[in-house]
């Protein structure tokens, strides 16, 4: 099956961001807790599948990505993307974050499980990490970017996953990525900044205000 035939976690737009005086749409990030908490809400409530390649070409429909950010001490681990990968578009692009698209997790219980568990398998694809035992996950945001293409069709869940002091991160195809760690102030320097795909960048944002 081709990664177009997916079946992925969508939720309708209209039901996510909702109407009147319940409608929560907004362009950029969420940090208002009350409104993430029920964002999240909506999410578990309405999320259907749908194939990935239908998807992504109906506006209708947002494709929720848990949206992750590594953190140690101070420092993020951050990202760069090489030639080896698929996306020529991302060649050279830097990223704080680690996700992707969301499939149904057989037995789950609700949601928030659907949600750790594909985060959990996006980051284990991309990276290897390890004495990771009892790092602390917290949703921080929600995004959403209408002005560009891609983000028309995608929701993120931007979260921050605290890792023990002990941990140790490498990425997994080193062909593909390249890592390192770096500071808030490191990363909102322009000349790192700049080269920061776009979700990244609301991400930083967001981390500057936490």
């Amino acid at each position: 099956m081709g990664k177009m035939d997916e079946q992925i976690i969508v939720v309708k737009r209209s039901d996510l961001f909702g109407q009147g005086v319940d409608r929560l749409l907004f362009q950029g990030t969420e940090r208002a807790e009350a409104s993430v908490a029920e964002l999240k809400k909506r999410m578990s409530q309405y999320f259907t599948v749908m194939r990935r390649g239908d998807a992504e070409e109906n506006p209708a429909y947002k494709q929720p990505i848990p949206y992750a950010v590594l953190k140690k001490n101070n420092h993020y681990f951050t990202y760069r993307r090489l030639g080896g990968g698929g996306e020529e578009r991302l060649y050279g692009k830097l990223s704080v974050g680690v996700g992707g698209h969301m499939n149904r997790v057989k037995d789950a219980e609700d949601f928030q499980q659907v949600l750790a568990k594909n985060l959990d398998r996006e980051i284990n694809e991309e990276l290897i990490l390890s004495n990771a035992d009892g790092a602390k996950i917290q949703t921080i945001g929600i995004i959403n970017d209408d002005e560009t293409e891609v983000g028309k069709v995608h929701v993120g869940v931007l979260i921050v996953v605290a890792l023990p002091e002990n941990a140790e991160v490498a990425v997994r195809e080193k062909d593909k990525l390249e890592g390192s760690w770096k500071t808030l102030p490191e990363l909102t320097e322009p000349a790192i900044f700049e080269r920061m795909e776009s979700w990244s960048c609301l991400a930083i944002n967001v981390l500057r205000h936490q």
